[in-house]
């Protein structure tokens, strides 16, 4: 199994891109900006897009690759997702206002677009690899996924600040390499992370005593402009084992 980092920003400019992982090359996990680093040959084979929740930096890409590949493929694209993801969606964006509704076009019958409701600790099977929803700690109703293959498993947060369902999941899984965690705000601006529900390096830190050792631990979702002073303070907290910063065009094998 292999993971394809094609955004892990928390945030655009430059070279930055919002969130979205390749698994092999035909499930997405969220569908930020990053999904336009795909060329139209490798949109067309993505079968599955699981969104950890409804924010527009996860998202963002969805619609337009919809509109790009929806008529060239053989099949619908299903989304997964957690019940109030869906709904937000199908409200607020495939609406037919901001962008037309891709689960009933061309026809309601034949759609380029499919929902599927993947509820909160749920698993979904495609092919040989599983894909566990777990709960987080974010302003919207979020979720992780640990993603098992058949020689290794990798988590990825999503968006959370400190949460407790995630660590207990992953400490029961006894083939985990790789750990996917966001870092969004300085210690400065811990109020601010606290607010909106998302990490900060010294709370970070913390969180992480809760995994068992052993995997690797990369960090995503770092706010534009602050990487370096990011990773910065995240060694001075963390100076043993001090998470890695994951880059767009990064590959992780399980």
């Amino acid at each position: 199994m292999k993971v394809h980092i094609l955004g892990a920003s928390g945030g655009i400019g430059g070279s930055a891109r919002t969130t979205s992982l390749l698994i092999d090359d035909d499930i997405l996990i969220d569908a930020g900006t990053g999904v336009g680093e795909l060329s139209l040959a490798a949109m067309q084979c993505v079968d599955h897009v699981f969104l950890t929740h409804s924010h527009l930096d996860h998202l963002a890409c969805l619609p337009f690759m919809m509109d790009s590949v929806g008529a060239a493929r053989g099949r619908p694209v299903t989304v997964h997702a957690q019940p109030a993801t869906l709904e937000g969606l199908k409200a607020h964006l495939f609406n037919g206002v901001l962008w037309p509704d891709f689960a009933s076009v061309p026809t309601p019958q034949a759609p380029f677009m499919l929902y599927e409701t993947l509820n909160v600790g749920a698993e979904c099977k495609i092919g040989a690899r599983r894909l566990r929803s777990i709960p987080v700690n974010h302003a919207v109703p979020t979720v992780g996924y640990l993603i098992r293959g058949s020689t290794g498993s990798i988590a990825f947060s999503g968006d959370t600040t400190t949460t407790d369902e995630y660590w207990r999941v992953l400490n029961a899984c006894d083939d985990l390499k790789h750990v996917i965690i966001e870092l969004s705000f300085l210690d400065k601006d811990e109020q601010l992370a606290r607010i909106s529900r998302h990490m900060c390096p010294r709370l970070l830190a913390e969180d992480l005593k809760k995994l068992k050792a052993g995997p690797q631990v990369h960090l995503t979702h770092l706010m534009p402009g602050a990487e370096d002073e990011l990773m910065t303070e995240i060694a001075r907290h963390v100076p043993r084992n001090t998470p890695r910063r994951l880059m767009r065009g990064d590959i992780l094998e399980c």
